[in-house]
């Protein structure tokens, strides 16, 4: 077995930071947007654009919501946790995003996110433990998760309207990182190389452990493209096929082991 890979650790300040500036960003994107195009489709199943939005200013009001709440005893989830458990609350997620998006102007609903985070996230302890959906965690910990929801949905933002939605650069960072490392849990070892520069290099999947020179199993691609291999948007062929992701090696393919996050 390989040696077991130290937790990765994220800068509390950085991370709120990060969340409040993607969310900047999916603001800046959905002003523009006509009326009609809330009624749009997303590939999110049937989603509308007005469920999107509504998603995406719960990922954060969710924060203050849970800081409102009586602290859990002891921390369950830890942010890999998080990645391996969160498909199976996705009806209970579904339920309450509908319910919002039907209630609330998805404008409104954004900017009210933001002003709450600001107010409440700012100033909570970086180890205050919530009640999250998926179990205990620390906020510094439920915050990282928050950059990726915001990453990975303002890219389903921008791919139902149209509309390009920049990504906060420390948001893409913390998004790419987690489901990097959520997949070398999923696939723990050491025969595999993957490189996603500028931001993460892991080993995973079982087989001979490389200690020197060049990696005989590389797969190596941007970081758009990792989240949407990560969370389904794309798929290793269609990737291979028109995105900019190379594999060598007899072990390099991680078709078996993607998605990462449902």
């Amino acid at each position: 077995m390989p040696p077991r890979a130290r937790a990765r650790s994220y800068d509390p300040a950085k991370t709120r930071t990060a969340v409040i500036a993607q969310l900047r960003l999916v603001r800046k994107a959905a002003e523009g947007l006509e009326p009609t195009a809330l009624d749009a489709p997303t590939r999110l199943g049937d989603w509308t654009v007005r469920e999107l939005i509504a998603h995406l200013s719960m990922a954060v009001t969710s924060v203050v919501r849970l800081l409102e709440l009586p602290a859990p005893p002891v921390r369950e989830v830890t942010v890999t946790g998080w990645a391996s458990a969160v498909a199976g609350h996705s009806g209970s997620i579904d339920e309450d995003t509908r319910g919002l998006a039907a209630d609330a102007d998805p404008g409104e609903l954004l900017e009210r996110a933001e002003a709450r985070f600001a107010e409440v996230a700012a100033v909570a302890p970086a180890d205050r433990l919530l009640a999250a959906r998926v179990g205990a965690m620390r906020l510094d910990d439920y915050l990282v998760t928050r950059c990726v929801e915001l990453v990975v949905h303002a890219d389903d933002l921008a791919d139902a309207t149209g509309v390009p939605v920049p990504y906060d650069r420390q948001a893409l960072a913390t998004a790419t990182r987690v489901l990097a490392d959520a997949l070398a849990v999923k696939a723990p070892g050491g025969s595999v190389e993957v490189r996603i520069p500028p931001f993460a290099v892991i080993q995973c999947v079982e087989g001979p452990r490389h200690t020197r020179g060049t990696p005989p199993n590389v797969v190596e691609t941007d970081p758009p493209t990792w989240i949407r291999l990560a969370t389904g948007r794309l798929t290793w062929a269609e990737a291979l096929d028109s995105a900019p992701l190379t594999a060598s090696g007899d072990r390099a393919d991680l078709s078996a082991h993607l998605p990462v996050l449902g």
